[in-house]
């Protein structure tokens, strides 16, 4: 067959491989769990690594290894202490399941990850990335583990336009096919190649080691593959919240231990209805939802924060209780708690300007609210 006429991956792999492997051993990047085999430290990076960037990951993964060494120490946390750790860092689902598999692993594989694609991807929150990384770092397995960047490489490579995984894992496996042993690091190559090379805007095709091999290059569809995907405008929220005050002490509330932020706490609040100002949203809130009666202040802050779905601007109020008893309706727990204490809570990272303003003035209420 013609070379030119090519549309997806076939023959002349072993060239390709040795391309990649050759340039992936002085050139790899710095990523903390390719230092050693510990299987438990590569999951917890990679799962990390899948929506963060890898300059945050790093101190990330030290803490939270420090904190839970192991999946047994993991196991045995409470999910609060998890989800604190973890604060910051975004997209809480990916701690809610390391939590929840930790507890798999150890209810059913003896507190180690199974050696295995199939076991590996029926624990929670493991898909076929995350099970290909965890096999071919830890275990030595050859299976593709094909994330963002390495999908942007092969597509490129082979120049096609919206390869489905079955046809992505083939190029890979082909890789692996025709140099064997070398599992773990032809999937670091493709992902560190994309990730420094082979970029979604301006990729740098000059210092690329397969650029010789490059379909797309060849063909001048670099900037088409893959096929962009089409995206409309995120829709937009608008809420209030409160940051409500008795004795010196300031109302939060833990949200239900699925869907979004589960399980971190929050300062009551909630979308506005139309026609409502952010804070006749507060005193509806705290009254339908919280059960009490408030006399909201001033804007403490406008607080901006894009989520993958949408964007939301929170307007955080001043509030003083006035009567009622608080409880835990919307959410799964309300307290009263002292400003220095809010730290040992976990919040979203949109509320994390609020905590860390009221730590650092005195324990007392505002002054009258208007």
């Amino acid at each position: 067959m013609d070379r030119s006429a090519r549309t997806g991956p076939e023959e002349g792999t072993e060239v390709l491989a040795d391309l990649l492997l050759a340039w992936y051993r002085p050139e790899k990047r710095d990523v903390p769990w390719r230092h050693a085999r510990d299987a438990y430290a590569i999951w917890v990076g990679e799962v990390m690594a899948q929506q963060t960037r890898m300059d945050t990951v790093r101190s990330y993964h030290a803490r939270f290894l420090e904190r839970f060494p192991t999946a047994s120490a993991l196991a045995d946390a409470d999910l609060d202490e998890v989800l604190k750790v973890w604060e910051g860092m975004g997209y809480y689902g990916r701690a809610r399941n390391l939590h929840a598999a930790a507890r798999e692993v150890c209810r059913s594989y003896g507190g180690r990850l199974p050696p295995d694609r199939a076991r590996l991807e029926g624990l929670p929150g493991i898909g076929r990335y995350t099970a290909g990384a965890v096999a071919s770092l830890a275990f030595g397995l050859e299976e593709p583990a094909v994330d963002g960047n390495a999908r942007r490489v092969l597509s490129r490579l082979f120049d096609m336009a919206n390869p489905s995984p079955a046809l992505l894992h083939e190029a890979v496996l082909g890789l692996m096919g025709s140099r064997p042993g070398c599992a773990a690091h032809l999937n670091q190559a493709l992902m560190d190649l994309g990730a420094g090379i082979c970029t979604p805007r301006s990729p740098r095709c000059g210092s690329c080691p397969a650029a010789g091999r490059c379909l797309a290059l060849a063909r001048g569809t670099v900037a088409r593959r893959p096929a962009p995907r089409r995206r409309g405008p995120l829709p937009h929220q608008t809420v209030g919240v409160g940051v409500v005050w008795r004795e010196g002490r300031v109302l939060i509330a833990r949200r239900p231990p699925s869907g979004l932020l589960g399980g971190l706490w929050e300062f009551p609040g909630g979308k506005l209805e139309n026609g409502e100002s952010p804070a006749d949203a507060v005193r509806r809130e705290l009254r339908e939802e919280v059960g009490i009666e408030v006399r909201v202040g001033d804007l403490i802050d406008r607080v901006n924060h894009a989520y993958s779905h949408f964007r939301v601007t929170l307007h955080f109020y001043e509030a003083t209780y006035v009567s009622g008893r608080a409880r835990a309706r919307a959410a799964t727990a309300v307290r009263w708690v002292e400003p220095r204490r809010l730290v040992d809570f976990a919040f979203p990272t949109a509320s994390l300007p609020i905590v860390r303003r009221l730590q650092a003035r005195p324990s007392s209420e505002p002054g009258s609210p208007t």
